[in-house]
């Protein structure tokens, strides 16, 4: 991935873009310091650390931690992520800034846990009928083979956890950028609940 920020999504509104209602995710994009710029030759491999929402209670980050933002004079934060590239500086604060209007952006979240679902809402089976005492309902149907290979296939769509889990969305256009309040307006939905982490990485 190219460079990016960390943002905070503060959930969905819709704004005029012209003459066009259109439906966008406010996210609170940043400012972020970078805490350490890692090289090939110490680390193997070339990347900046991002440090988002700095942490207002002492005594919440670990002294390692701390030690860490002491040697790039960065008050400790929450979050802390790293980005693929070699553009920025140790010490330096990255900003919405970092963004235009109309650009095409990469957002990457965590999306909404949903806990333990059956395969209705999981993977959208049509379910049985729902009447006449037919006794199937919402259940999966028949999993397994016959004799042979008297296993269930790796793979088979079954009951289980759902949501929580890593999603990239590519192509969002940036449809407004408000630098004095450092918030995205991205079209579209994005990954993740209210509140939630997001990075946004600039695409090219």
């Amino acid at each position: 991935m190219s460079k990016g920020i960390i943002g905070k999504k503060i959930g969905m509104s819709q704004i005029f873009d012209g003459e066009k209602l259109v439906p966008v995710t406010v996210i609170q994009a940043g400012p972020c310091s970078v805490v350490q710029k890692k090289t090939m030759a110490r680390d193997g491999y070339e990347s900046v650390q991002l440090a988002f929402d700095e942490e207002t209670r002492e005594g919440r980050t670990n002294k390692p931690l701390v030690g860490h933002y002491q040697k790039a004079s960065v008050k400790p934060h929450r979050v802390l992520r790293e980005f693929r590239t070699t553009e920025f500086e140790q010490g330096q604060d990255i900003t919405v800034e970092l963004f235009t209007k109309d650009e095409v952006v990469t957002v990457r979240g965590i999306s909404k846990g949903k806990g333990f679902a059956g395969v209705m809402k999981r993977h959208n089976f049509s379910g049985g009928p729902g009447g006449h005492g037919s006794m199937f309902k919402r259940a999966p149907g028949s999993i397994g083979a016959s004799a042979y290979p008297s296993r269930v296939m790796p793979g088979k769509k079954l009951p289980g956890r759902m949501g929580s889990d890593k999603v990239t969305v590519k192509n969002l256009k940036v449809v407004g950028v408000k630098k004095e309040h450092n918030l995205l307006f991205i079209r579209g939905a994005v990954p993740g609940a209210k509140n939630g982490i997001v990075l946004i990485y600039k695409q090219g």
